[in-house]
């Protein structure tokens, strides 16, 4: 995901809208709207949503079958949803919504200070997950391709510098190996093993 992923805010009440991005203006994050649940997927599928934060009752599809369909996806199954709904506790809903991997149940009227918090929190883990997964797929490349640049141990461009060589296990290296003795000086000397031949 690039550096500028976007919070997308999907609501069809424009008031609601200038709401929730009043509180998190000051978080500065790029943010963008979407009034149904078609628009939303339609910004999703672009690429460049970092965290969903979605009403639950949007024309046309509505937040939960957003999700659903957002989790089929490879590209799109780990993106933060927090899902916004103005109805009290529901047992049925929030079972659902949780099954379906949203990361949080907001009802509305939402308290500015705790949005805040929450999208901060979910959406710095996000990309900070993201860099993570992009750092084992190059390292992943470069134990592949020991020729690309930086590709393996020894390679002369890796910014670590040269490797020494690889060690084997064949004994006959061994041969001309000097070990060491450590000796306990306040006792008598330890038995030495007779010498092979």
């Amino acid at each position: 995901m690039p550096p500028d992923a976007r919070i997308l805010i999907v609501d069809d009440h424009q008031d609601t809208l200038y709401a929730l991005e009043s509180a998190l203006a000051p978080l500065g994050y790029r943010l963008a709207r979407a009034t149904s649940g078609d628009e939303a997927l339609k910004q999703v599928m672009r690429g460049r949503v970092g965290l969903l934060l979605l009403d639950l009752r949007t024309p046309g599809t509505d937040g939960l079958d957003v999700v659903r369909y957002l989790r089929r996806l490879e590209q799109t199954q780990h993106i933060p949803v927090v899902l916004l709904t103005g109805f009290g506790p529901d047992h049925e809903l929030t079972s659902a919504a949780f099954g379906l991997g949203v990361a949080d149940l907001v009802t509305k009227p939402v308290d500015p200070w705790a949005l805040r918090t929450k999208v901060r929190y979910l959406y710095d883990a996000h990309q900070r997950q993201l860099t993570l997964a992009e750092e084992v797929r190059a390292l992943r490349a470069r134990l592949r391709d020991p020729d690309s640049p930086g590709g393996g141990p020894g390679d002369p461009r890796d910014p670590r510098g040269p490797r020494p060589p690889r060690r084997t296990s064949d004994p006959r290296d061994l041969r001309d190996a000097r070990v060491p003795v450590q000796r306990d000086l306040t006792g008598p000397p330890a038995p030495t093993a007779p010498a092979a031949p």
